[in-house]
């Protein structure tokens, strides 16, 4: 049965007495239930943790202790652990240079071929089959990448991550194949949305900026992605340019200043502007100087970016 937004009927499974049921009846109505419930959570939640999934770990051991918990993914299936669960952390030395490496403890909704078959049983005239699989969380690490960024190495880990298939649970830092420090839950998200405002933040790249040369000034544009923060409805955003505003293109060393704005804002993002007055140029240097700096790839070179900040109520 699909969810909401497919072209197939939402069907609900009827019996009659006297009638003659197949495996695919019963399995049918089994799916029927799992997915409105699914829908459900998707409705109501989002992906995370719901409760419980207490990661404990102290500097120098190891081995993580998982305690019993529930989880929500982005397709809303549940994520059940009942018991308590060791996973040892991953036998790395550093990084290459000496340095702690840093993991994030993941865990996945399980796929059927993942599942153990807990109880099998002989058919009528027909081969033995499995009627019961116990379902077990899927648990990864997955490595990450350096500061500030930290993004999974593994493209495919990366997009499950991105996409919430995958929910964090903690984040460990690894040298001598220990625990550097004890082991962090606070990169872990709760499937119960904040009554609070949910607040997010990012920068940009340094690449990508427009430069518009007028007789009024030169006003740079730059339209930030912020879809990654997953806010639902359009946020107040705060925005400032960062990097160094000495710039010494030839004979003089020029400091650009100008007026920051935030317009056409959504949810997944906004255009920056920084306008940089005439006036301000004319005092700052010559004709050349000034030409010199007109340019996407001087503001490149100069290793500007935005960094942002978004508050959704």
């Amino acid at each position: 049965m699909p969810l909401i937004g497919q072209t197939r009927f939402v069907e609900r499974q009827q019996f009659f007495n006297g009638q003659r049921l197949f495996a695919d009846d019963l399995q049918n109505l089994e799916q029927f239930n799992r997915e409105m419930r699914w829908l459900h959570n998707q409705s109501l939640h989002q992906p995370g943790v719901g409760s419980g999934y207490a990661v404990t770990g102290a500097k120098g051991e190891r081995q993580v202790t998982i305690g019993a918990g529930y989880a929500i993914d982005a397709l809303g299936r549940e994520i059940v652990l009942t018991e308590t669960r060791i996973e040892q952390i991953p036998p790395v030395a550093d990084d290459g240079y000496g340095q702690p490496v840093t993991y994030d403890l993941s865990v996945a909704y399980p796929s059927d071929d993942e599942l153990e078959e807990s109880e099998t049983r002989d058919g009528v005239c027909l081969p033995r089959g499995v009627v019961r699989r116990r379902e077990s969380p899927a648990f990864c690490w997955v490595r990450l990448g350096p500061e500030p960024d930290r993004l999974p190495v593994d493209s495919v880990l990366k997009e499950q991550l991105t996409q919430d298939l995958r929910i964090r649970l903690a984040r460990a830092e690894i040298l001598n194949c220990q625990l550097y420090r004890a082991i962090s839950i606070a990169e872990r998200r709760s499937a119960r949305p904040a009554q609070q405002p949910y607040v997010a933040c990012g920068r940009s790249d340094s690449d990508g900026w427009v430069v518009h040369v007028t007789n009024n000034g030169i006003e740079l544009v730059y339209d930030v992605d912020t879809s990654a923060a997953g806010f639902r409805t359009e946020p107040c955003y705060f925005a400032h340019l960062s990097g160094s505003r000495l710039f010494k293109p030839k004979t003089t060393t020029l400091v650009l200043e100008g007026f920051t704005s935030v317009a056409d804002a959504t949810a997944d993002g906004f255009r920056f502007s920084f306008f940089i007055p005439a006036m301000l140029l004319q005092l700052a240097g010559d004709a050349d100087d000034v030409k010199a700096v007109s340019t996407a790839a001087a503001f490149e070179k100069q290793g500007w970016f935005v960094e942002w900040l978004g508050v959704e109520r």
